[in-house]
């Protein structure tokens, strides 16, 4: 009897040691290296460096100064300024005339229509002096352009294709990637000075779509959840946390790591690895471990210990039962058979028919 109550005794301050160890509100973390002093935190945030453009961003391109380079040749549509001397008193040339679509513009029903698509304003100005001289006493003509229809406009949302390329319509396209805005602004507007006059040209990011950072939550031993979350420069770990609604179950609070993608001074791969407390940031509130998450980084949750030992004992062991229970039914088939038998050629031995 002595040795029962000593066994519960020990069993109950090992309990409650447990209790105070998992129970605290603020228990210490596993010992982990420490992050960089100059990592930034919750109560610490860096900007995050110059946008990168990559596909598949959208970018909104707006063209400011659209005038085509010299000599313009009139198209379709446009819009021409005319005026003219020594015109008749009731008809005076002296306007805004627009080329109709089969290249001619029309001047009044006393001078008819002059065609001059696909000409030079200087061109356009002879031909039509020519054309008002059959009607006019030396006639002089002004001519200059008052609106481009024809003109393509560069304007709206344009997505980065995955060769790193945006189209600009006719002017054809312009590899941004890896590129900051104004690099891209600046390539750009290179780009249309072959075929516009002193382009002006304002871009910035409509849709960031290129860059993200992931979370992974480990399975204990039946794979690995991962997600891939947008970024918008301002998230930390609780951020990334609480986008997924908490850990899941299985994981462990004392097993979070954000691991971050970097170059060491020979340009190879190299591991950092920020522990984060987990119990410190969620019922603490302390921010020295809740990092501020840049583009591409892994935020991982390793599953607990005993979940991952039980999964893998469940894994090791069910074969086993499985064949074993396959044989169990085996015996039991071929058992209630023979007995089935045996009891039937005993009554067939008792049966009489008198």
């Amino acid at each position: 009897m002595d040795d029962i109550r000593h066994g519960l005794t020990w069993a109950t301050v090992c309990l409650a040691g447990l209790f105070c160890v998992f129970g605290a509100g603020c228990c210490g973390c596993p010992p982990a290296p420490c992050a960089p002093p100059d990592t930034p935190r919750e109560l610490a945030k860096a900007a995050l460096p110059p946008y990168v453009i990559e596909p598949p961003d959208i970018l909104l391109i707006d063209a400011v100064r659209v005038v085509p380079l010299p000599p313009y040749k009139i198209e379709p549509l446009d819009a021409l300024l005319i005026q003219a001397t020594n015109t008749l008193p009731n008809e005076p040339i002296n306007g805004v005339y627009s080329i109709e679509p089969d290249g001619r513009v029309n001047l009044g029903l006393s001078y008819g229509s002059v065609q001059v698509s696909g000409q030079t304003l200087e061109a356009a100005r002879d031909a039509i002096e020519k054309q008002l001289a059959v009607t006019l006493k030396m006639p002089r003509v002004f001519v200059a352009l008052a609106q481009s229809r024809a003109q393509q406009q560069i304007r709206g949302e344009h997505l980065v294709r995955p060769d790193g390329t945006v189209g600009l319509g006719i002017y054809g396209s312009v590899s941004v990637a890896g590129m900051t805005l104004d690099q891209a602004r600046a390539e750009i507007e290179a780009h249309l000075s072959r075929f516009l006059q002193n382009p002006e040209v304002s871009v910035d990011v409509f849709a960031y779509n290129s860059k993200v950072y992931y979370i992974i939550f480990d399975g204990a031993g039946y794979g690995e959840q991962v997600y891939r979350l947008p970024i918008t420069g301002n998230e930390t770990v609780l951020d990334a946390v609480a986008q997924l609604n908490g850990i899941p179950a299985q994981a462990s609070k004392y097993h979070i790591t954000l691991v971050r993608p970097r170059l060491d001074e020979h340009g190879e791969d190299c591991d950092q690895v920020l522990p984060v407390c987990w119990e410190k940031v969620a019922r603490c509130g302390r921010a020295g471990t809740n990092y501020q998450i840049y583009p591409g980084d892994r935020v991982f949750v390793q599953a607990d210990t005993l979940i991952c030992t039980d999964n893998w004992l469940a894994k090791a062991i069910s074969p086993v039962e499985r064949l074993f229970g396959i044989t169990l039914l085996g015996n039991t088939t071929v058992r209630s058979f023979r007995t089935n038998n045996g009891n039937g050629n005993n009554n067939n031995n008792n049966f009489s028919p008198f």
